[in-house]
């Protein structure tokens, strides 16, 4: 099934900062896809709970032979990997990984579990037409063969939102380089920031 995933992170965590815990997320990602491709990041500001630092979103796409529960629980895995407290979380709020299903084909699933709201899943997601954050990559990495029925909503909805701000911090070959220099570092104690706005410095400490 063609699926894109939206992705978004402000907060550090394990000395990794939000550029690159998306890196990292991204390899983490990568084997549940064929056809795996990644947007470039951007830099936007917060919504609905302003009072906290900018977020860095980006989306990636590919074919996955997962059933939508089997990918969710596998997103779930790797949240938490990455230092993702769901019960512990402001709703809206500072978050080192967010990892959101944004499109699974042209399937809308309205799925609710009351034993177990991990599992809950609406998609598209019910705000998708509101957020450029998740608009702008999503529309870089939906391929022009894909058969996405909501192509010209998703286009017509940006359109009439604008970019609400959002800044490109890499385009994707640039944040390629960021996958590569985290990878080349994970593991052992380093300290990985953004030295700028176009750049990531990470140094062993």
């Amino acid at each position: 099934m063609f699926t894109i995933l939206g992705l978004g992170s402000n907060k550090s965590f394990a000395s990794l900062d939000s550029l690159c815990l998306l890196g990292r997320a991204c390899v983490l990602l990568e084997p549940l896809f064929s056809d795996f491709r990644f947007s470039s990041v951007y830099r936007t500001k917060p919504m609905y709970v302003t009072d906290q630092s900018d977020f860095y979103n980006m989306a990636v796409s590919g074919h996955t032979e997962l059933s939508v529960h089997e990918l969710l629980s596998k997103i779930h895995e790797i949240e938490e990997k990455l230092g993702r407290d769901r019960k512990s979380e402001i709703r809206n709020g500072p978050r080192s990984i967010d990892i959101d299903i944004e499109l699974f084909g042209n399937e809308e699933i309205h799925f609710s579990d009351s034993s177990d709201p991990m599992k809950n899943l609406e998609i598209p997601h019910p705000r998708i037409s509101e957020r450029a954050f998740v608009l702008i990559p999503l529309l870089e990495v939906l391929p022009l063969d894909a058969d996405i029925q909501k192509r010209d909503f998703l286009k017509k909805s940006l359109t009439k939102i604008g970019n609400q701000g959002a800044e490109k911090l890499l385009d994707s070959g640039e944040f390629a380089r960021v996958i590569a220099e985290t990878e080349a570092q994970y593991g052992r104690t380093d300290s990985c920031t953004v030295a700028d706005s176009r750049k990531s410095d990470c140094n062993r400490r």
